[in-house]
C-alpha cells in the first residue's frame, strides 16, 4: 500500500512540473557555497511556496545521503497527510551536484517519471542549522532547518528570504512535529 502512495506522490510531482507557471524575466539568483556535508542527514521543511502537490502535506522533510560517486546525492522527500502524525508520503530521487568543487550549491534531482528539479542553495545560516533554496527562476522557494525554529528565528528566516528578493507573502508554513 505504501508503494502505491509513493507512486501517486511521484505522479503528482510529474504533473506539477508540467503545469508550472510561465518563467519570469527575473535574473538568476546567486547561490552560496556549501560543503558537501550539507547533503547529509535530514532537513525539516519549514516554509515553502504553496502548490497543489503539497496540499494537505505537513511535517515535510528532505533526507540526503551520499551517492555512489562523487557529487551524487540520494534524496528522499516526504511529508505527512493533514497532521504531523498522519500517513507518510515519500518520493525518492537521485541528485547530482552541478557545481561540484565550485560552490556545491546547485543540485539537480531526478525523480520517477523522468521529472527533474533544480535546487540552488541561496543562503545558509552561519551556524549551518538552516538554509534557503530556490529554483533558478525563483518561482519556488523552500526554507529548511535541522530543528523546528522558535518564532523569533522563523522571523529571521522570513526576513532573509525577503532580502533575497522573494515575495514572502507567497510562503506557507506547514505544521511540524513539535510545533
Amino acid at each position: 500500500m505504501q508503494k502505491i502512495h509513493s507512486w501517486c506522490f511521484a505522479a503528482a510531482v510529474a504533473l506539477m512540473s508540467l503545469s508550472s507557471p510561465v518563467l519570469s524575466a527575473q535574473a538568476e539568483p546567486r547561490p552560496v557555497a556549501v560543503a558537501m556535508d550539507h547533503y547529509r542527514g535530514t532537513w525539516l521543511e519549514i516554509g515553502r511556496r504553496p502548490m497543489w502537490l503539497t496540499d494537505g502535506c505537513v511535517a515535510g522533510y528532505s533526507t540526503y545521503k551520499p551517492g555512489r560517486t562523487q557529487g551524487e546525492v540520494q534524496v528522499e522527500d516526504g511529508c505527512h497527510v493533514r497532521t504531523p502524525g498522519g500517513q507518510l508520503k515519500t518520493v525518492k530521487g537521485g541528485g547530482r551536484i552541478l557545481d561540484l568543487g565550485h560552490g556545491n550549491a546547485k543540485m539537480r534531482v531526478r525523480y520517477p517519471f523522468f521529472i527533474t528539479f533544480n535546487y540552488w542553495v541561496l543562503y545558509k545560516s552561519p551556524d549551518k542549522s538552516w538554509f534557503i533554496s530556490a529554483d533558478p527562476k525563483m518561482r519556488n522557494l523552500w526554507i529548511y532547518a535541522r530543528a523546528v525554529p522558535s518564532k523569533a528565528k522563523l522571523k529571521v528566516m522570513i526576513s532573509k528570504a525577503s532580502q533575497l528578493g522573494y515575495d514572502v507573502r507567497k510562503l506557507e508554513f506547514p505544521a511540524q512535529s513539535g510545533r
